[in-house]
Parts: C-alpha cells; sequence; structure tokens
C-alpha cells in the first residue's frame, strides 16, 4: 500500500502527541485518496512489533536482562533498563539506546540487542519506569512521558549514561544514540556529558541548545530524514554552532524517507536508510569507542 502524504503528516502529529489516536484515525478517514478513504492507510501506520523484531531475545550472541539502578534527582529516584550484553569475557564499549516519547518499547529493547551482537553492552533505559514503566502500548506511554517532569526525566537518562559507562563490563568508552525524543536527548547528553561521552549518533533529533554546544566534546554522528519539516529547520543553526566550537561532526539526510525511517514496526520504516544508517552507526561507534 502506498501511503499518501497527508496521511505521514497527521502521523507525525500523532506521534508528536499534537493530535490524539481518536483524532488521527477520524482526520484520515476523512482524507480520501482516488475516492477511497484514508483510513486503512493510517491504520497500516501503526506499529507491529511482534513482526518487526530483527534478533530474539534468546539469540545465543548476547544475553539481555532488566537491570534497576539509582538515578538521584531524577523523577523518583531510581531507574529500570534493558541491558543487553555481547557474549563472550569483556569489558565491551558501551552504548546508550535512548527511546522515542513513549517509553521503552520493544522496537527499542531490539535495537539494544542489535547494539549487543555488534559487540557493545547496550542499555536502554525506560524513563517511564518511576511510573510503572511503558505500559505496553504506545498511546499510554506518550501521555505517560508527556506527563513527567522534563528536567528530571533528563536527569534520569544522565545518570543511565553514567552507570553504563560505569558497568563492570564496560571499558569506559561511551557512546549515545536515540531516536526522535531519543535523538535530540543524545545531543542533551553530549553537551551534558562534555568528555564523559565519546561518539553520539543521533536518529532525527532536536538540535542541542546553542549556547551548550561548546561543551560537546564526542564527535557526532547525525541522521536526518528527507521529510521532517520541524527537526531539520534547526539544523543550519546546529551545524554553525557545531562548527564554531570545533566539534567533530558529519550529517546525512537520506532521499525518500520520513521522520521516523529506522523504526520498522510501522510503514514509515525505509529498509535501504535504515540499514545504511545503522552500518555506518556501527563502523562510527567502533572507531571511536575501540
Amino acid at each position: 500500500m502506498e501511503i499518501d502524504r497527508r496521511v505521514f503528516e497527521l502521523y507525525d502529529e500523532y506521534c508528536h502527541g499534537r493530535i490524539d489516536r481518536r483524532e488521527f484515525l477520524a482526520r484520515a478517514g476523512a482524507l480520501t485518496v482516488s475516492g477511497v478513504s484514508a483510513l486503512a492507510m493510517a491504520q497500516a501506520l501503526l506499529p507491529r512489533y511482534a513482526q518487526a523484531q530483527t534478533i530474539s531475545f534468546t539469540d545465543e550472541r548476547m544475553k539481555a536482562q532488566y537491570v534497576n539502578y539509582p538515578s538521584p534527582g531524577g523523577s523518583s529516584g531510581s531507574m529500570r533498563g534493558y541491558l543487553a550484553r555481547p557474549a563472550g569475557q569483556g569489558p565491551f564499549p558501551s552504548v546508550l539506546v535512548i527511546h522515542e516519547n513513549r517509553g521503552l518499547n520493544p522496537y527499542i529493547e531490539d535495537v539494544a540487542r542489535r547494539a549487543a551482537v555488534e559487540g557493545f553492552l547496550a542499555l536502554a533505559p525506560d524513563g517511564l519506569s518511576p511510573v510503572g514503566g511503558y505500559p505496553g502500548n504506545d498511546d499510554d506511554g506518550r501521555t505517560l512521558q508527556a506527563g513527567l517532569d522534563q528536567g528530571k526525566l533528563r536527569t534520569d537518562m544522565l545518570n543511565s549514561a553514567r552507570f553504563l559507562k560505569s558497568h563492570k563490563s564496560s571499558s569506559g568508552k561511551l557512546g549515545v544514540t536515540g531516536f526522535c525524543w531519543g535523538g535530540g536527548t543524545t545531543n542533551f547528553l553530549a553537551a551534558a556529558l562534555g568528555a564523559e561521552m565519546h561518539a553520539g549518533v543521533p536518529f532525527y533529533g532536536a538540535a542541542a541548545e546553542a549556547a551548550d554546544v561548546p561543551r560537546i566534546r564526542a564527535p557526532l554522528l547525525i541522521h536526518y530524514a528527507e521529510t521532517d519539516e520541524r527537526i531539520n529547520a534547526m539544523w543550519p543553526a546546529f551545524e554553525a554552532a557545531l562548527r564554531a566550537a570545533g566539534v567533530p561532526h558529519q550529517m546525512y539526510r537520506y532521499p525518500g524517507t520520513q521522520h521516523g525511517f529506522h523504526n520498522n514496526s510501522t510503514p514509515r520504516y525505509n529498509e535501504t536508510a535504515a540499514k545504511l544508517a545503522w552500518e555506518r552507526t556501527i563502523a562510527f561507534f567502533r572507531k571511536n569507542l575501540g
């Protein structure tokens, strides 16, 4: 099914919490494409996580488990995350994997496992753990995340990065990647952590504050979608700030893609672009984390 661009635009509004699920489906249903309601297109965009798993949680190349750790100054003082450890002795370079604006859903857990089978100790924190954790569906997850104190939520991500970096199986080299909200948080952490962070790979994330950019010490590999007006509009100023601060960076914008193109649980997924972006991500982490 080829999905009309207007439906993609409505889905983007829905994903970012500007409209709810009911309004998304109602407005899509009111659109017609070749005389037919676009409701089926809208329904096709909703996540299908079971079909999207690429690395089984029983894969022998890694071992995954949920872990709890302190998070002083965060939403509740403690956090829960999904830790995926490669098979072998270690220590391993570490990669923090930050979720979108809806908590630790199965797609993000799968990304952590993908990083682990490539040889990285990967932690995917659940920003919703202080309020009960990812609730099993994205609608409730989005509502829960929007209701959190955003400063405390960022503190929880900062503490997660430091927990991972100091983990007994970590080499001490820390990379961070994230998607959508997690992409913006990757940029935030690059500034907040400074020399504690060794590589950052934000996927279609909001730019760091210009005043904070000079604090960044980690090289950045930045992935953007071609059609992503709000995020892409931030790039010129972000690029200028990175250049002025002497931060090593490389940006790729992927033709024919929508915001969320790496997420293989919905039709926004672009297989060619997602695979290329992930290959670049792994190569970048290997180069900078050892």
